[in-house]
């Protein structure tokens, strides 16, 4: 539900106490009620029509008949929401127009608003299919990824303080088989105090190298510098070959 603010104001202009202009009785030729938006500091005119041209939507709920809607000092009806992105969102709603630009930013509102039309339509588009389709429905075949992967980035915090690196071991198990076989040398490389994150076994035909592309770029994406590079290995109690296990280093200053 659409809460609404108080705001004070001189007498005469609306409040959050106002209710929402009705909209035109049906069959009566008068057009839809004109109103402004204060949305994040931008400043945009339309009509009541435009906001609730999607029933059942967010944004067509927030300025409902029944709604209390918070104003600003001047009496526009205000969305607490990035502006920006808010255009080509009435865009859309004006004229059917989909947008072009700052795609994965205006798919987050058409979200927030539940303007599932929209919604739709920027889900078939490269930018959010590759991202929000694809690759979400290929990590959800890696049990845990989320966990682990805050794992690693908490290790690698843990071991860097005043260093200018840190490095945390990844251990990428494709197979029920490969986990009984890895168990050895991720006891051995606990036992040498070295930092393991595993990941798997997973049920999927997954490419491994996918997955630590992945790994990389949801690493960079929090902000960190890290670069990844295949850990060989030697154990004296084993002569068996470990391919799947690579080192994350992270840079801190």
């Amino acid at each position: 539900m659409w809460r609404g603010c108080a705001v004070e104001r001189p007498e005469g202009r609306m409040t959050s106490q106002t209710p929402l202009p009705q909209s035109p009785r049906p069959g009566r030729p008068t057009m839809s009620t004109v109103v402004e938006l204060n949305v994040g500091g931008e400043f945009y005119t339309t009509t009541l029509g435009t906001l609730r041209k999607f029933p059942g939507s967010k944004l067509a709920e927030m300025f409902s008949s029944s709604a209390k809607a918070c104003t600003d000092a001047e009496g526009r009806f205000f969305i607490d929401r990035p502006g920006t992105y808010f255009r080509p969102i009435l865009d859309y709603l004006r004229i059917g127009q989909v947008p072009t630009q700052h795609i994965p930013e205006v798919y987050r509102e058409a979200q927030f608003y539940e303007i599932r039309p929209l919604v739709k339509l920027l889900e078939d588009m490269p930018e959010i299919f590759g991202e929000q389709v694809s690759r979400k429905q290929f990590l959800l075949q890696v049990p845990g990824y989320s966990e682990s992967l805050e794992l690693m980035v908490r290790l690698a915090r843990a071991e860097a303080i005043t260093v200018r690196k840190s490095s945390v071991l990844v251990c990428l198990v494709e197979t029920e088989e490969q986990d009984a076989y890895y168990s050895e040398v991720l006891r051995f490389l606990q036992d040498k105090e070295k930092s393991v994150v595993k990941f798997g076994p997973w049920k999927a035909a997954l490419d491994s190298s996918d997955l630590l592309y992945c790994l990389a770029m949801d690493i960079k994406a929090q902000g960190y510098k890290a670069v990844y590079d295949l850990f060989l290995v030697y154990a004296a109690k084993t002569t068996k070959i470990y391919f799947n296990i690579y080192s994350f280093t992270f840079t801190w200053w």
